[in-house]
């Protein structure tokens, strides 16, 4: 694909040779006159010799195009801000509270949404929007207030910077897997936990589990 793309922008007419090119995997954010959007995406799909590449667009809609999970808004002053994007067809379903899944997962959950909140949106009042939004989403799903509220108190703690120079008793002595069983494999991981070895938990009872075969 860099190959493929390489060649196509060098070879580009002048009349539509783009002002930006940024590609991730197979979506590309490009920069073009408007006159330009389909005489270029002609030029790209007549590069490829085995005509298995075609290059389909989508033009910005009033003022906003989505790129990846950001969506770029094009102010008046030809500034642009960032803010999440989400597909029409967006459920806002998560991981239940109530399913059967470890604790750290589901905080986990909510710590993604925070932190792609905080990475992707630049202004603070746009942040805040879409932290209300987060919270009713994982409120439909079950989450109590203060699961967020930990995960946003464990967010604005520094980390402690660790120690290049670990005793034989602080190293790490493997890994183990066990089938997550509330109640039972908190403890377990705990036990395991001040013999320095760690631990990951699996569902042993799923849908997958009980309908496929």
């Amino acid at each position: 694909m860099e190959h493929l793309e390489e060649a196509a922008i060098a070879t580009a007419p002048m009349n539509c040779k783009p002002k930006l090119w940024k590609r991730y995997v197979d979506d590309i954010l490009e920069v073009v006159n408007k006159d330009a959007v389909l005489p270029l995406t002609n030029h790209l799909n007549e590069i490829d010799d085995t005509n298995s590449i075609k290059f389909t667009f989508e033009e910005e809609k009033d003022g906003k195009i989505p790129f990846l999970d950001t969506l770029i808004v094009k102010r008046e002053d030809g500034t642009v801000k960032l803010l999440v994007y989400r597909k029409a067809t967006h459920t806002d379903q998560y991981l239940n509270f109530a399913s059967h899944h470890p604790l750290h997962q589901k905080l986990g959950v909510i710590r993604t949404l925070m932190d792609r909140k905080d990475k992707i949106i630049t202004e603070d009042k746009d942040k805040e929007e879409e932290e209300e939004n987060i919270k009713k989403a994982l409120h439909t799903c079950g989450y109590p207030p203060w699961t967020i509220d930990r995960v946003k108190t464990q967010m604005g703690t520094p980390k402690e910077k660790k120690n290049n120079k670990k005793d034989d008793n602080s190293k790490s002595r493997g890994l183990v897997v066990i089938p997550y069983v509330e109640g039972v494999s908190e403890r377990i991981a705990r036990t395991f936990k001040s013999y320095n070895i760690a631990t990951s938990m699996k569902p042993h009872c799923s849908l997958r589990n009980m309908l496929v075969h």
